[in-house]
C-alpha cells in the first residue's frame, strides 16, 4: 500500500471520527435553546435562528477537525477544511429548516413512520419534531451521512493541494 493511500485513509478515519462523534454536542449542547425553537419556522425569523444555529455547529466541528488533526500531525490546508465545513454547513442550514427534510422524507417514502413516531408532551398537544420523534431520528440520520462526504471532500482535497509533512 503506497504512503498517501494510507495517509488518506488515515486523515479520514480521524476527520470521520470527529465529524461523527462532536456532531451530537455541536447541534444539541452549542444551540441555544431560541434557536432549537425558532429554526424550523417559515420565514426570514426561521432562516435566521437555523443560521445562528449552523454557524455555532460548524464552529465546533472545524474547530473539533483542527485540534484532533494537528495533534495526529496532519496540517489540513484551509481550503480542503473550508470545503468540508461548507458541506456539512449548507446541508445542515437545508436539513434544520425542516420542510426540505420532510419532502425528502416523503419521497423516501417514510411518510407513515413520521406520522406514527411522534410524542405528546403538553396534553392535548402532539409533536411531530424534536427529541424522540422519527423527524429528529432522519434529521440525525442525515447529517451523519453527509458527515461522512465532508470528510471525504475534506481528505481528497487535502491529500491533492496539502503539503506532505
Amino acid at each position: 500500500m503506497r504512503g498517501s493511500t494510507v495517509r488518506g485513509l488515515a486523515l479520514f478515519a480521524a476527520l470521520q471520527a470527529t465529524f461523527a462523534d462532536i456532531h451530537p454536542l455541536c447541534d444539541q449542547w452549542l444551540q441555544s435553546s431560541e434557536d432549537a425553537a425558532g429554526k424550523g419556522k417559515p420565514g426570514r425569523e426561521g432562516a435566521k435562528h437555523c443560521a445562528r444555529h449552523v454557524a455555532s455547529y460548524t464552529a465546533g466541528q472545524v474547530g473539533a477537525a483542527v485540534a484532533v488533526t494537528r495533534v495526529l500531525g496532519f496540517r489540513v490546508p484551509l481550503r480542503a477544511l473550508a470545503a468540508g465545513a461548507v458541506v456539512n454547513a449548507v446541508t445542515h442550514f437545508v436539513i434544520d429548516r425542516r420542510e426540505p427534510l420532510k419532502t425528502l422524507a416523503r419521497l423516501a417514502g417514510k411518510r407513515g413512520y413520521i406520522e406514527h413516531a411522534t410524542v405528546q408532551r403538553r396534553d392535548g398537544v402532539v409533536d411531530v419534531a424534536g427529541p424522540g420523534t422519527a423527524l429528529t431520528e432522519l434529521d440525525q440520520a442525515a447529517h451523519r451521512a453527509i458527515g461522512v462526504v465532508a470528510s471525504l471532500v475534506t481528505t481528497w482535497l487535502a491529500l491533492r493541494y496539502g503539503r506532505q509533512s
